[in-house]
Order: C-alpha cells, then structure tokens, then sequence
C-alpha cells in the first residue's frame, strides 16, 4: 500500500494522478497507524513549513515519520520538513537530515524568488532513485527556500546559488523539485521510488 501524508498539500491531486500513471492507486491519509503499515510513504507539501509542521503536529506524525523503515519520499516542502530547521517562520522540522532550510537570494537582478521553472539536475551520487535519468536532465521547480549542498545532497541545481535537488538518508529520500510535474524525469523518479 502507497500512502500519500495528508499535511495540506496543493500538490497532493497531481501526485496521485502521476502515480496512476504509473499503473499504482495511492491512499491518502493522516492516520498514523496507516502510514506505519504502509509499504511506501510519500510526504508532500506546498505552502510554508511553520503550517505544515503545525498540521503534522495536530495528527501525531512528528514523531511517526521519523521512526518510518520502508521507503519515505519528501517532495517540495516535504523534502525540507526531513531537515532539523527551516528559516520559513523559524520552524523546528522532523530532524531526519542534519541541516538548515534557507530562503533562496536573489543575487542577479534578473532572478526571481519564487524559483519557478525547469533547471537541471546535476548529479552528485548516483542512488537508486536517481537510476536511468540522464546526466543534466531537467526538473520543476517551485520555490522560495532550499537546503545547502551537504553529506546527504545526491544531486544539486543551480538557481543565483547550488542547493540540494536530491537528498538521502537512509530510507528517507527528498526530491526539492516536482516528479509529478517533470515530465518523463518526474515519472523515471517516482517508477524508481515505487521500486524501492
């Protein structure tokens, strides 16, 4: 069974439409038993990290999806949460993955915050997840805070700054970008994660 955390997230239609795609009905839930006994958990998020927190907090999850062992996939602001700390409304996050959330800076004029849009993914180490995606591929992005390169970081992206694109630790895996808007790339992703 694929669980997707309900924690309020936009993004949660699209991602259940991209793993129909891909042949698999995910269940959406915020029962912690549930996500327990799921075979894969899939954290998402769009919004900020103080609501989401909030929201995991008021589910008795703060405690529940760090102690997960099966395959657990933050996507966005759920790739973030796995963090100790984010600068958004100075939010104490899950603490899976050692590490700071800071707000992205504009250094060039002609950058924008909110990242929005395709980048490239370079690829730092390849893990499982990354399997079959090719050198330089491109991925969505929509966001105003990332995590610096760091011992965890398996592919980066480069917006004004480097950040982590790809994180692992473990079981737990974060994509900062969107699989479910990524076109094939997001696809060969979340086919990579189901496989786990």
């Amino acid at each position: 069974m694929i669980t997707i955390v309900e924690s309020g997230g936009a993004n949660i239609a699209s991602i259940q439409c991209a793993l129909a795609r891909l042949g698999v009905n995910a269940e959406l839930s915020r029962d912690p038993n549930t996500i327990r006994q799921s075979s894969h958990v899939i954290l998402p998020g769009v919004g900020s990290a103080g609501n989401a927190m909030q929201q995991l907090q008021k589910n008795s999850l703060v405690d529940v999806i760090p102690a997960l062992t099966q395959p657990v996939l933050g996507i966005c602001l759920g790739m973030q949460l796995l963090f100790d700390f984010s600068a958004e409304n100075d939010s104490e996050c899950l603490g899976i993955i050692p590490g700071k959330i800071n707000k992205l800076t504009s250094k060039h004029e002609k950058l924008i915050v909110p990242h929005m849009g395709w980048n490239t993914l370079t690829i730092l180490e390849r893990n499982r997840l990354l399997k079959n995606i090719p050198i330089h591929s491109y991925s969505y992005f929509v966001h105003s805070y990332a995590a610096s390169i760091g011992k965890f970081t398996c592919a980066s992206t480069f917006y004004g700054e480097n950040f982590s694109a790809v994180v692992q630790k473990n079981n737990f895996y974060g994509t900062q970008f969107h699989p479910e808007k990524s076109s094939v790339v997001g696809s060969i992703i979340l086919k990579n994660f189901l496989e786990l």
